[in-house]
């Protein structure tokens, strides 16, 4: 695995981690404000994170393949 990719996946876990938190954190009670925009900055990191991590993987078996 290059410096490259294991960065590109330490930045996907970043990214999912925190969308997941923000996710999680509208178990508690919020104004609507609050709720939207938790809402749409943790499934949009939610996501980013995961295609990212796609990304990586597929670098990762594309160096591999000879």
């Amino acid at each position: 695995m290059t410096l490259q990719i294991a960065i590109m996946f330490a930045v996907a876990a970043v990214f999912s981690l925190t969308g997941a938190g923000l996710l999680i954190a509208l178990v508690r009670p919020a104004g609507p404000a609050k709720v939207y925009v938790y809402r749409m900055v943790g499934i949009m990191a939610l996501s980013l994170g995961v295609v990212l991590a796609f990304s990586a993987t597929a670098m990762w078996q594309w160096s591999t393949e000879r």
